[in-house]
């Protein structure tokens, strides 16, 4: 493990207005609609990239980053089963998730991508990494969901009870109706963002559209709950015997990777990531005060500069 660098601000072009989500597609993988936004690269050397956002959240979590390196990568955002407009899945747990990234990247036909993961989708990456590394070309994780011995500490430590119920999903679903979508926009920026003021009018406005979403859909619930699940399943799993175990596959991990976590994160124990990158064999770490589980919506430009530090380092 060793420090990230951050390449010079200028590295990224000058500082623009607020882009609009980039344009949407619906691909068939699987048998199943997966909803992907492309961000085309604008440089003659852009190379393929996949952003994989995390819990709750959607393709449109990468609108800023994705324009930012867009002189480098030719990126794709994927909405994850059973999020924003995918259809969904019926197993939601790590390793269900990871095979259907797989599968996308193998209907993709791009080779090797850079990889790029927040929370749920930065524990899903590390599997894909570990698994596939003819897949992935470098890794980006970004307060990635690995495991953590007491989730009960976090944003999501009211819902943990109710996993054990069978029917947890009808629960979460009446607690949804009980909250407007403003007052649920709320919430999620108080959990995600460290300092909420960094949200744009833009942004807070698309949150809003996505939020409005989730209530028009029977299967958000499921979802949720379900992945909700698949990752404490996981962190149990990684403290036992076994192959399986997300940390024994971090270890196992080639690929050059970075690893940025924020020490306001309400979500993901901030000491994760630098446990992240001590396991991971080739890793960099940025770690980053007054910033919460978003970084890369609440500081773009400097989670751009921290990729672009890698892959200067990288290049020799």
């Amino acid at each position: 493990m060793k420090g990230a660098v951050l390449a010079a601000d200028g590295a990224l072009g000058p500082v623009g207005d607020v882009p609009a989500p980039w344009p949407a597609r619906r691909v068939t993988v699987g048998g199943k609609m997966l909803h992907v936004r492309d961000t085309p690269g604008t440089g003659p050397g852009a190379e393929p990239a996949v952003y994989v956002h995390g819990l709750g959240g959607s393709s449109q979590n990468f609108t800023d980053l994705a324009g930012l390196l867009a002189d480098r990568f030719d990126g794709q955002a994927i909405d994850l089963p059973g999020f924003g407009y995918s259809d969904p899945s019926p197993r939601y747990s790590i390793a269900a998730l990871a095979d259907i990234l797989i599968a996308y990247l193998e209907f993709a036909g791009r080779g090797s991508v850079h990889l790029v993961g927040n929370s749920l989708g930065g524990s899903i990456a590390v599997r894909v990494a570990a698994l596939r590394p003819d897949l992935v070309r470098t890794l980006s994780l970004i307060s990635p969901a690995m495991p953590f011995l007491d989730p009960r500490r976090t944003a999501h430590g009211p819902l943990l009870p109710i996993l054990a119920l069978p029917r947890a999903e009808r629960l979460f679903a009446w607690g949804m109706a009980r909250l407007t979508v403003d007052e649920m926009a709320d919430q999620v920026m108080l959990a995600c963002f460290g300092d909420t003021s960094k949200v744009s009018a833009q942004r807070r406005a698309e949150a809003i559209e996505e939020i409005k979403l989730r209530y028009t859909v029977s299967h958000y619930p499921r979802a949720y709950m379900g992945t909700l699940r698949g990752l404490v399943s996981s962190f149990l799993r990684a403290y036992l015997p076994g192959a399986g175990s997300q940390w024994r596959l971090a270890a196992n991990v080639v690929a050059p990777t970075l690893v940025i976590g924020g020490l306001d994160d309400k979500l993901v124990d901030p000491r994760v990531p630098a446990q992240v990158a001590r396991v991971v064999p080739d890793s960099r770490l940025l770690i980053l005060p007054r910033v919460g589980h978003v970084a890369q919506m609440e500081v773009p430009r400097l989670v751009a500069r921290a990729i672009v530090g890698m892959l200067t380092d990288i290049a020799g």
